[in-house]
């Protein structure tokens, strides 16, 4: 079966030939993913502020930034599958449906509970990058997948960007969080009129039903083990509170495992999950997803820090988005390019490549970190590095499966992206707030460098579990990368 070809097998078919795909289809859904990075870190650079706003602590303040990826972890996998199952154009409209509902709620909150829960339905939207990627295997040429994956998956750190850069100049103006996510809801609005007249119904539909039981134990297991790591420092690591949330992550998580072997249509096909091509492009997601998301908040925030403690560049919130534009440039020239390395050298050599340049990224910051250059110099190396990687990610995660199964594994590998990043605003959140100056709140610099230094490991574990996938799974010479796609 090619890329353009519909399937012949039984089942719902959402088009009798599939509609020949035009840039507006790549726009539409460049730009969708990219409002739904926007959400994600628009929050950061006010959590500062929120901490004032609504007189939290920093751990409860990181909620209103975790509780989106946690959100994005259980609906990923549901409404990737629902994709799979009832249309993939369908459910990208629910997914900005839902964001727009969700910024409306932050929009109107005037409560952190509130702002919350209306953060956790925007996350609910992170399904669209797994389901873009679904819909452009489906439709886009063989020789065109890779690039066009190259591109949506950029929008990720692109649209991360921007939203920093917006709320730091809605920031300058007011101390409001409202007007952020006003301006959140007009943009899903714009995407969600992009996708409804641009996005093509295309593909086959593999039937089936929903896991609705999976999907409540998966969030289940996900909450108890956030909760326990961002409550361990103000708990403590070995009281029965925290000791009683990682048995019971523990015990859920064994019964979503077994409920998950046993159900006929399971949330989460655990031989996507952890197969033997499988489980080393999930393992890589996980360990970037850490990566990026870490880096998101530990950027925010050291910029801001008042320089008279001892570090920190005394920034706005402006600057943080500033200091973020180096990784957006770059980012956007190396993902354009990806497709061309990956036809060279294989998916997993590319992505290999790009992890080692995010890895080095955040030790120069380890190492130097004093001045502005040194987070312009750092963004503009993050860029190149999750340019490549997460464009060659996107492939490496569906390259192996039918072409009915590419919305749920390539949702599958976005879960655990979103879990990884999901556990590193807990962790991070832990070390910062377990090593303070003095007399104050403020995290030391030791804090922030042995961060850094963990984000930096994950992202060069990341490199070694990609190359080591490159050497086990060496494509035939002169196969295109995407060929596999279809003769799994």
């Amino acid at each position: 079966m090619t890329g353009s070809a519909v399937s012949t097998a039984p089942g719902k078919l959402e088009g009798s030939t599939p509609p020949a795909p035009s840039g507006l289809t790549l726009l539409a859904l460049a730009v969708a993913g990219m409002v739904v990075s926007v959400q994600q870190t628009l929050v950061i650079p006010l959590l500062p502020r929120l901490m004032t706003t609504f007189h939290v602590s920093v751990t409860d303040v990181t909620w209103v930034f975790t509780a989106s990826l946690l959100a994005g972890a259980v609906a990923t996998p549901l409404l990737s599958r629902f994709g799979d199952m009832y249309g993939k154009k369908r459910l990208i409209l629910v997914a900005m449906g839902l964001l727009l509902a969700g910024s409306v709620i932050c929009a109107v909150s005037g409560s952190l509970p509130m702002l919350i829960a209306g953060r956790a339905l925007q996350g609910t939207s992170s399904a669209l990058i797994p389901l873009a990627i679904g819909m452009i295997r489906d439709v886009f040429p063989r020789d065109r997948v890779t690039t066009a994956i190259g591109i949506v998956s950029a929008t990720m750190g692109v649209g991360g960007t921007l939203g920093m850069i917006v709320t730091g100049l809605i920031a300058d103006h007011t101390t409001s969080h409202h007007p952020v996510f006003w301006i959140a809801a007009g943009l899903a609005a714009v995407g969600l009129v992009l996708i409804a007249v641009s996005a093509p119904n295309s593909g086959t539909r593999a039937g089936g039903r929903p896991d609705f039981v999976g999907a409540f134990l998966l969030g289940g297991w996900l909450v108890c083990l956030l909760l326990a790591i961002s409550e361990g420092n103000s708990w403590g690591w070995t009281s029965g509170g925290v000791l009683g949330l990682f048995a019971a992550a523990a015990a859920l998580c064994g019964i979503w495992v077994g409920v998950e072997l046993k159900v006929r249509e399971p949330l989460v096909r655990l031989g996507l999950l952890v197969g033997p091509k499988s489980l080393s492009a999930n393992l890589a997601s996980l360990l970037l997803g850490f990566s990026m998301f870490a880096a998101f908040t530990l950027i925010s925030n050291f910029v801001q820090t008042p320089s008279k403690v001892g570090y920190g560049l005394s920034g706005s919130v402006l600057d943080v988005g500033l200091y973020s534009l180096p990784s957006t440039v770059t980012m956007l020239v190396f993902s354009a390019f990806t497709g061309r390395i990956a036809a060279r050298i294989g998916a997993a050599f590319t992505l290999a490549i790009g992890s080692v340049f995010a890895a080095f990224s955040y030790l120069w910051l380890a190492v130097s970190n004093g001045h502005g250059y040194d987070f312009l110099a750092f963004g503009a190396i993050q860029g190149i590095g999750f340019g490549i990687a997460y464009a060659a990610l996107g492939t490496l995660a569906v390259q192996h499966v039918p072409m009915n199964q590419s919305g749920i594994a390539s949702g599958i590998n976005s879960l655990v992206r979103t879990a990884g990043g999901s556990v590193a605003g807990a962790v991070t959140a832990s070390l910062l707030t377990g090593s303070t100056i003095a007399g104050t709140k403020v995290p030391t610099l030791h804090s922030y460098v042995l961060c850094f230094i963990i984000v930096s490991i994950g992202a060069a574990l990341a490199a070694a579990v990609a190359a080591m996938h490159g050497i086990r799974h060496r494509p035939t010479p002169g196969t295109h990368p995407i060929e596999a796609l279809e003769t799994s």
